[in-house]
Protein backbone atom coordinates (compact mmCIF):
# COMPACT_ATOMS: atom_id res chain seq x y z
CA UNK A 1 0.00 0.00 0.00
CA UNK A 2 1.45 3.62 -0.83
CA UNK A 3 1.91 5.61 2.14
CA UNK A 4 -0.56 8.49 0.61
CA UNK A 5 -3.25 5.45 0.25
CA UNK A 6 -6.09 5.84 3.00
CA UNK A 7 -7.97 2.25 4.19
CA UNK A 8 -11.56 2.31 5.38
CA UNK A 9 -13.78 -0.70 6.72
CA UNK A 10 -17.69 -1.06 5.11
CA UNK A 11 -19.84 -1.30 8.03
CA UNK A 12 -23.40 -2.78 8.71
CA UNK A 13 -25.00 0.46 8.77
CA UNK A 14 -23.14 1.13 5.33
CA UNK A 15 -25.46 -1.36 3.47
CA UNK A 16 -29.13 -1.73 2.29
CA UNK A 17 -30.98 -4.62 3.51
CA UNK A 18 -28.92 -7.05 0.83
CA UNK A 19 -25.83 -6.35 2.72
CA UNK A 20 -24.41 -4.12 -0.22
CA UNK A 21 -22.50 -1.10 0.46
CA UNK A 22 -25.13 2.04 -0.83
CA UNK A 23 -24.39 4.60 -2.83
CA UNK A 24 -24.95 7.11 -0.25
CA UNK A 25 -22.52 5.05 2.41
CA UNK A 26 -19.60 5.55 -0.59
CA UNK A 27 -20.43 9.03 -0.97
CA UNK A 28 -19.74 8.98 2.90
CA UNK A 29 -17.25 6.67 2.88
CA UNK A 30 -14.94 8.99 -0.35
CA UNK A 31 -15.67 12.00 2.07
CA UNK A 32 -14.10 10.19 5.14
CA UNK A 33 -11.12 9.22 3.05
CA UNK A 34 -10.66 12.96 1.48
CA UNK A 35 -10.53 14.42 5.43
CA UNK A 36 -8.16 11.49 6.63
CA UNK A 37 -5.62 12.12 3.98
CA UNK A 38 -6.21 16.18 4.55
CA UNK A 39 -5.19 15.16 8.48
CA UNK A 40 -1.67 13.61 7.15
CA UNK A 41 -0.45 16.86 5.70
CA UNK A 42 -2.20 20.74 6.33
CA UNK A 43 -4.69 19.66 8.35
CA UNK A 44 -8.22 18.99 8.57
CA UNK A 45 -8.67 22.93 9.61
CA UNK A 46 -6.69 23.30 6.18
CA UNK A 47 -9.72 25.36 4.84
CA UNK A 48 -11.79 26.82 8.13
CA UNK A 49 -8.63 28.10 9.82
CA UNK A 50 -8.60 30.83 6.28
CA UNK A 51 -12.14 31.18 6.80
CA UNK A 52 -13.09 29.06 3.53
CA UNK A 53 -15.40 26.00 2.68
CA UNK A 54 -15.02 23.85 -0.53
CA UNK A 55 -18.37 23.20 -1.60
CA UNK A 56 -18.99 20.40 -4.20
CA UNK A 57 -19.72 21.70 -7.39
CA UNK A 58 -20.00 18.46 -9.17
CA UNK A 59 -19.84 15.13 -8.73
CA UNK A 60 -19.25 11.79 -11.23
CA UNK A 61 -19.19 8.01 -9.45
CA UNK A 62 -19.25 4.81 -11.30
CA UNK A 63 -19.21 1.84 -9.47
CA UNK A 64 -17.49 -1.35 -10.82
CA UNK A 65 -18.19 -4.12 -8.00
CA UNK A 66 -20.09 -4.61 -4.88
CA UNK A 67 -19.07 -4.19 -1.37
CA UNK A 68 -20.31 -5.84 1.36
CA UNK A 69 -20.10 -5.14 5.38
CA UNK A 70 -16.93 -6.14 7.17
CA UNK A 71 -14.61 -5.67 3.48
CA UNK A 72 -11.53 -3.14 3.81
CA UNK A 73 -11.30 -0.58 0.80
CA UNK A 74 -8.15 1.22 0.14
CA UNK A 75 -8.40 4.85 -1.29
CA UNK A 76 -6.09 6.54 -3.60
CA UNK A 77 -6.74 10.01 -4.28
CA UNK A 78 -5.19 12.55 -6.86
CA UNK A 79 -5.60 16.18 -7.06
CA UNK A 80 -6.55 16.50 -11.18
CA UNK A 81 -6.87 20.14 -11.36
CA UNK A 82 -5.92 22.87 -9.26
CA UNK A 83 -7.24 26.52 -10.23
CA UNK A 84 -7.38 29.63 -8.55
CA UNK A 85 -11.01 28.89 -6.83
CA UNK A 86 -11.73 25.46 -7.72
CA UNK A 87 -10.13 22.01 -7.36
CA UNK A 88 -10.62 18.81 -8.92
CA UNK A 89 -9.97 15.46 -6.66
CA UNK A 90 -10.08 12.03 -8.34
CA UNK A 91 -10.97 9.12 -5.87
CA UNK A 92 -10.24 5.50 -6.61
CA UNK A 93 -11.54 2.82 -4.20
CA UNK A 94 -10.28 -0.59 -4.40
CA UNK A 95 -11.21 -3.89 -2.14
CA UNK A 96 -7.86 -4.21 0.15
CA UNK A 97 -8.00 -7.98 -0.34
CA UNK A 98 -8.00 -8.65 -4.04
CA UNK A 99 -7.15 -4.98 -5.13
CA UNK A 100 -10.13 -5.08 -7.49
CA UNK A 101 -11.24 -1.38 -8.01
CA UNK A 102 -15.18 -0.90 -6.67
CA UNK A 103 -15.68 2.45 -6.97
CA UNK A 104 -14.25 5.53 -9.19
CA UNK A 105 -15.31 9.21 -8.03
CA UNK A 106 -14.07 12.21 -9.08
CA UNK A 107 -15.39 15.95 -7.17
CA UNK A 108 -15.08 19.39 -8.41
CA UNK A 109 -15.04 21.45 -5.90
CA UNK A 110 -14.98 25.47 -5.27
CA UNK A 111 -13.42 27.53 -2.12
CA UNK A 112 -15.65 29.80 -0.36
CA UNK A 113 -16.07 32.25 2.58
CA UNK A 114 -19.01 32.70 4.66
CA UNK A 115 -20.63 34.66 2.31
CA UNK A 116 -20.56 32.00 0.24
CA UNK A 117 -18.64 34.04 -2.29
CA UNK A 118 -15.52 32.09 -4.45
CA UNK A 119 -12.31 32.39 -2.79
CA UNK A 120 -8.60 31.14 -3.99
CA UNK A 121 -7.63 27.39 -3.10
CA UNK A 122 -5.31 27.06 -0.36
CA UNK A 123 -1.96 26.77 -1.25
CA UNK A 124 -1.15 24.36 1.25
CA UNK A 125 -3.40 21.82 -0.61
CA UNK A 126 -1.93 21.80 -3.58
CA UNK A 127 1.60 21.64 -2.01
CA UNK A 128 0.19 18.57 -0.35
CA UNK A 129 -1.42 16.59 -3.67
CA UNK A 130 1.65 17.80 -5.24
CA UNK A 131 4.77 16.16 -2.88
CA UNK A 132 2.80 12.32 -3.51
CA UNK A 133 3.09 13.21 -7.64
CA UNK A 134 5.93 10.81 -9.49
CA UNK A 135 9.01 12.61 -9.69
CA UNK A 136 8.82 12.51 -13.58
CA UNK A 137 11.31 14.85 -15.51
CA UNK A 138 8.09 17.30 -15.56
CA UNK A 139 7.68 20.97 -15.88
CA UNK A 140 4.81 23.06 -15.63
CA UNK A 141 3.62 26.43 -18.29
CA UNK A 142 1.13 28.63 -17.71
CA UNK A 143 -0.89 29.43 -21.10
CA UNK A 144 -4.17 31.45 -21.61
CA UNK A 145 -4.95 30.88 -18.03
CA UNK A 146 -3.95 27.07 -17.87
CA UNK A 147 -1.12 25.24 -16.31
CA UNK A 148 -0.13 22.28 -18.82
CA UNK A 149 2.32 19.39 -18.00
CA UNK A 150 5.26 18.91 -20.22
CA UNK A 151 8.34 16.78 -20.76
CA UNK A 152 11.32 18.06 -22.74
CA UNK A 153 14.34 15.99 -23.77
CA UNK A 154 17.70 16.61 -25.62
CA UNK A 155 18.64 19.37 -27.53
CA UNK A 156 18.40 20.25 -30.85
CA UNK A 157 15.52 21.08 -33.72
CA UNK A 158 12.23 20.67 -32.19
CA UNK A 159 9.56 18.11 -32.47
CA UNK A 160 5.98 18.38 -30.32
CA UNK A 161 4.37 15.56 -30.16
CA UNK A 162 0.47 16.26 -29.57
CA UNK A 163 -1.34 13.46 -28.21
CA UNK A 164 -4.97 11.90 -29.00
CA UNK A 165 -7.90 11.42 -27.25
CA UNK A 166 -8.59 10.71 -24.48
CA UNK A 167 -5.27 10.09 -23.47
CA UNK A 168 -1.70 11.86 -22.39
CA UNK A 169 1.63 13.12 -22.98
CA UNK A 170 2.83 8.94 -21.88
CA UNK A 171 2.02 7.53 -25.45
CA UNK A 172 4.87 9.54 -26.89
CA UNK A 173 7.52 7.67 -24.21
CA UNK A 174 8.97 5.49 -27.07
CA UNK A 175 9.66 8.82 -28.99
CA UNK A 176 10.74 10.63 -26.22
CA UNK A 177 13.48 8.47 -24.97
CA UNK A 178 15.15 7.24 -28.43
CA UNK A 179 15.00 10.48 -30.96
CA UNK A 180 18.34 11.58 -29.74
CA UNK A 181 19.79 14.46 -31.37
CA UNK A 182 16.10 16.90 -31.17
CA UNK A 183 14.78 18.62 -28.94
CA UNK A 184 12.03 16.55 -28.17
CA UNK A 185 8.72 18.15 -26.61
CA UNK A 186 5.38 15.93 -25.26
CA UNK A 187 2.91 17.59 -23.27
CA UNK A 188 -0.38 16.69 -21.62
CA UNK A 189 -3.05 18.87 -23.54
CA UNK A 190 -5.50 21.12 -21.14
CA UNK A 191 -8.18 18.81 -19.57
CA UNK A 192 -6.38 15.49 -19.87
CA UNK A 193 -3.27 13.75 -18.01
CA UNK A 194 -1.45 16.11 -15.58
CA UNK A 195 -3.24 19.38 -16.61
CA UNK A 196 -5.61 21.94 -15.69
CA UNK A 197 -8.81 20.77 -16.36
CA UNK A 198 -11.38 23.69 -16.46
CA UNK A 199 -15.04 23.17 -16.50
CA UNK A 200 -15.09 25.29 -19.34
CA UNK A 201 -15.58 25.22 -22.94
CA UNK A 202 -13.12 24.16 -25.22
CA UNK A 203 -12.31 24.01 -29.14
CA UNK A 204 -9.67 23.03 -31.33
CA UNK A 205 -8.71 26.83 -31.55
CA UNK A 206 -8.18 26.95 -28.14
CA UNK A 207 -5.88 23.86 -27.96
CA UNK A 208 -4.06 25.49 -30.82
CA UNK A 209 -3.90 28.90 -28.97
CA UNK A 210 -2.72 26.79 -26.25
CA UNK A 211 0.28 25.21 -28.36
CA UNK A 212 1.33 28.45 -29.91
CA UNK A 213 1.44 29.72 -26.19
CA UNK A 214 3.81 26.96 -25.27
CA UNK A 215 5.96 27.44 -27.88
CA UNK A 216 6.86 30.99 -26.85
CA UNK A 217 7.42 29.96 -23.11
CA UNK A 218 10.23 27.42 -24.07
CA UNK A 219 11.62 29.77 -26.53
CA UNK A 220 10.75 27.52 -29.40
CA UNK A 221 9.73 29.80 -33.20
CA UNK A 222 9.70 26.72 -35.70
CA UNK A 223 9.05 23.09 -35.03
CA UNK A 224 7.51 19.98 -36.07
CA UNK A 225 4.15 18.86 -35.28
CA UNK A 226 3.83 15.42 -34.65
CA UNK A 227 -0.31 15.48 -34.30
CA UNK A 228 -1.86 11.60 -33.35
CA UNK A 229 -5.79 11.24 -34.08
CA UNK A 230 -7.25 14.35 -32.42
CA UNK A 231 -3.60 15.94 -32.34
CA UNK A 232 -3.83 16.14 -35.94
CA UNK A 233 -6.74 18.14 -36.02
CA UNK A 234 -5.36 20.46 -33.33
CA UNK A 235 -2.26 20.67 -36.09
CA UNK A 236 -4.52 21.29 -38.62
CA UNK A 237 -5.52 24.11 -36.83
CA UNK A 238 -2.48 25.02 -35.61
CA UNK A 239 -0.92 25.10 -39.47
CA UNK A 240 -4.18 27.60 -40.22
CA UNK A 241 -3.31 29.99 -37.22
CA UNK A 242 0.58 29.86 -37.33
CA UNK A 243 1.63 28.66 -40.40
CA UNK A 244 5.15 29.90 -40.46
CA UNK A 245 6.03 28.41 -37.13
CA UNK A 246 5.80 24.83 -38.65
CA UNK A 247 8.43 23.14 -40.68
CA UNK A 248 7.33 20.00 -41.17
CA UNK A 249 4.18 17.99 -40.22
CA UNK A 250 3.32 14.40 -39.15
CA UNK A 251 0.32 13.46 -39.29
CA UNK A 252 -0.39 9.74 -37.21
CA UNK A 253 -4.09 8.14 -37.47
CA UNK A 254 -6.22 11.19 -38.07
CA UNK A 255 -8.35 12.85 -40.45
CA UNK A 256 -8.82 16.21 -42.23
CA UNK A 257 -12.54 15.79 -42.83
CA UNK A 258 -14.64 17.75 -40.20
CA UNK A 259 -17.16 14.69 -38.41
CA UNK A 260 -20.62 14.02 -40.39
CA UNK A 261 -23.96 14.83 -38.58
CA UNK A 262 -24.14 10.94 -37.49
CA UNK A 263 -20.70 11.66 -35.88
CA UNK A 264 -21.39 14.61 -34.44
CA UNK A 265 -24.44 12.67 -32.95
CA UNK A 266 -22.23 9.79 -31.33
CA UNK A 267 -20.12 11.90 -29.83
CA UNK A 268 -23.13 13.72 -28.22
CA UNK A 269 -24.16 10.40 -27.20
CA UNK A 270 -20.83 9.77 -25.20
CA UNK A 271 -20.71 13.60 -23.96
CA UNK A 272 -24.12 12.28 -22.02
CA UNK A 273 -22.36 8.82 -20.88
CA UNK A 274 -19.02 10.27 -19.70
CA UNK A 275 -21.73 13.18 -17.60
CA UNK A 276 -23.39 10.18 -15.93
CA UNK A 277 -20.62 7.36 -15.78
CA UNK A 278 -17.19 9.33 -15.69
CA UNK A 279 -14.42 8.08 -17.24
CA UNK A 280 -15.37 4.71 -17.69
CA UNK A 281 -17.94 5.30 -20.04
CA UNK A 282 -15.06 6.83 -22.34
CA UNK A 283 -12.69 4.01 -21.31
CA UNK A 284 -15.64 1.54 -22.70
CA UNK A 285 -16.33 3.38 -26.14
CA UNK A 286 -12.72 3.67 -27.18
CA UNK A 287 -10.73 0.38 -25.66
CA UNK A 288 -12.12 -1.92 -27.78
CA UNK A 289 -11.05 0.08 -31.48
CA UNK A 290 -7.64 1.24 -30.67
CA UNK A 291 -5.65 -1.85 -30.99
CA UNK A 292 -4.92 -5.07 -33.21
CA UNK A 293 -5.84 -8.30 -31.47
CA UNK A 294 -2.47 -9.35 -31.12
CA UNK A 295 -1.93 -6.11 -28.47
CA UNK A 296 -0.21 -7.16 -25.22
CA UNK A 297 -2.75 -6.83 -22.35
CA UNK A 298 -0.56 -4.95 -20.17
CA UNK A 299 -0.75 -1.61 -23.09
CA UNK A 300 -3.75 -1.89 -23.09
CA UNK A 301 -4.16 -1.96 -19.19
CA UNK A 302 -1.56 1.25 -19.38
CA UNK A 303 -4.21 3.02 -21.46
CA UNK A 304 -7.00 1.91 -19.56
CA UNK A 305 -5.29 3.72 -16.58
CA UNK A 306 -4.59 6.53 -18.64
CA UNK A 307 -8.19 7.46 -19.26
CA UNK A 308 -9.60 6.46 -16.14
CA UNK A 309 -7.27 8.92 -15.16
CA UNK A 310 -8.74 11.75 -17.39
CA UNK A 311 -11.29 14.26 -16.06
CA UNK A 312 -14.91 14.46 -16.49
CA UNK A 313 -14.59 17.79 -17.65
CA UNK A 314 -11.62 17.19 -19.90
CA UNK A 315 -13.04 14.07 -22.00
CA UNK A 316 -16.35 16.37 -22.33
CA UNK A 317 -14.70 19.30 -23.66
CA UNK A 318 -12.20 17.01 -25.83
CA UNK A 319 -15.28 15.78 -27.40
CA UNK A 320 -16.79 18.82 -28.07
CA UNK A 321 -14.21 20.13 -29.60
CA UNK A 322 -13.69 17.69 -32.13
CA UNK A 323 -17.52 17.31 -32.70
CA UNK A 324 -17.90 21.45 -33.87
CA UNK A 325 -14.26 20.78 -35.61
CA UNK A 326 -13.69 22.34 -39.10
CA UNK A 327 -13.40 20.93 -42.58
CA UNK A 328 -9.24 20.80 -43.20
CA UNK A 329 -9.86 19.30 -46.53
CA UNK A 330 -9.64 22.27 -48.22
CA UNK A 331 -6.52 23.15 -46.58
CA UNK A 332 -4.40 20.05 -47.47
CA UNK A 333 -3.64 21.19 -50.81
CA UNK A 334 -2.27 24.57 -49.58
CA UNK A 335 0.41 23.13 -47.80
CA UNK A 336 3.19 23.29 -50.24
CA UNK A 337 6.63 24.30 -48.79
CA UNK A 338 5.52 21.88 -45.53
CA UNK A 339 7.10 18.78 -46.17
CA UNK A 340 4.33 16.33 -44.34
CA UNK A 341 5.01 12.64 -43.17
CA UNK A 342 1.99 10.60 -42.92
CA UNK A 343 1.39 7.69 -40.41
CA UNK A 344 -1.15 4.87 -39.76
CA UNK A 345 -1.46 1.56 -38.48
CA UNK A 346 -2.27 -1.21 -41.07
CA UNK A 347 -5.38 -2.27 -38.87
CA UNK A 348 -6.61 0.74 -37.83
CA UNK A 349 -10.09 1.16 -37.45
CA UNK A 350 -10.76 4.49 -36.56
CA UNK A 351 -9.22 5.84 -39.60
CA UNK A 352 -9.07 2.98 -41.75
CA UNK A 353 -5.40 3.20 -44.25
CA UNK A 354 -7.92 4.53 -47.28
CA UNK A 355 -8.21 7.74 -45.44
CA UNK A 356 -4.68 8.26 -45.24
CA UNK A 357 -3.85 7.30 -48.40
CA UNK A 358 -6.25 10.08 -49.86
CA UNK A 359 -4.65 12.60 -47.51
CA UNK A 360 -1.39 11.37 -48.57
CA UNK A 361 -2.16 12.01 -51.78
CA UNK A 362 -4.00 15.18 -51.62
CA UNK A 363 -0.77 17.13 -49.78
CA UNK A 364 1.51 18.51 -51.82
CA UNK A 365 4.66 17.30 -50.11
CA UNK A 366 3.72 14.01 -48.67
CA UNK A 367 5.18 10.73 -47.48
CA UNK A 368 2.97 7.77 -46.17
CA UNK A 369 3.93 5.01 -43.89
CA UNK A 370 1.54 1.87 -43.14
CA UNK A 371 3.01 0.55 -39.80
CA UNK A 372 2.19 -3.46 -40.00
CA UNK A 373 0.98 -5.03 -36.70
CA UNK A 374 -0.92 -1.68 -35.44
CA UNK A 375 -3.88 -0.16 -35.05
CA UNK A 376 -5.17 3.15 -34.10
CA UNK A 377 -1.99 4.11 -31.65
CA UNK A 378 1.09 2.79 -33.34
CA UNK A 379 3.44 4.51 -31.40
CA UNK A 380 2.25 2.57 -28.41
CA UNK A 381 1.37 -0.31 -30.14
CA UNK A 382 4.32 -1.05 -32.41
CA UNK A 383 7.36 1.67 -31.28
CA UNK A 384 9.96 0.59 -33.12
CA UNK A 385 9.32 0.91 -36.50
CA UNK A 386 6.95 4.14 -35.75
CA UNK A 387 9.21 6.08 -34.35
CA UNK A 388 12.39 4.89 -37.22
CA UNK A 389 9.46 6.32 -39.88
CA UNK A 390 9.59 9.23 -37.61
CA UNK A 391 13.67 9.55 -37.38
CA UNK A 392 14.08 9.28 -41.01
CA UNK A 393 11.65 12.10 -41.70
CA UNK A 394 13.45 14.50 -39.28
CA UNK A 395 16.63 13.58 -41.00
CA UNK A 396 15.32 14.55 -44.69
CA UNK A 397 14.40 17.93 -42.88
CA UNK A 398 18.21 18.74 -42.32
Amino acid sequence: MHEADVELTVFPDDCDPFGVASHAAFLRLFERARWDQLSRGPGVDVFSRQGLWPTVRRSVADFHAPVRAGETLRFQQTLTHFGRTSFTLRQIAHRASDAVAVATAEFLFVCVDAQGQPQNVPDDLGRFFSAGRSSEPIDRVTVNGVSLAIETRGSGPAIVFVHGFPLDRHVWRHQLDTLTGYRRIAYDLRGLGQSDAPDLGYSIAMYADDLAGLLDALGEDRVVLCGLSMGGYISFEFVRRYRARVRGLILMDTRAEADSTEGRKARDVLVAKVRDQGAMAAAEAMLPRLFTPMVPPEIIQSIRTMILDAPVPGIVGALTAMRDRPDSTPLLGTLLGIPTLVIVGQEDVITPPAISEAMAAALPESRLVEIPGAGHLPCVEQPVPTTRAILKFLQSLR
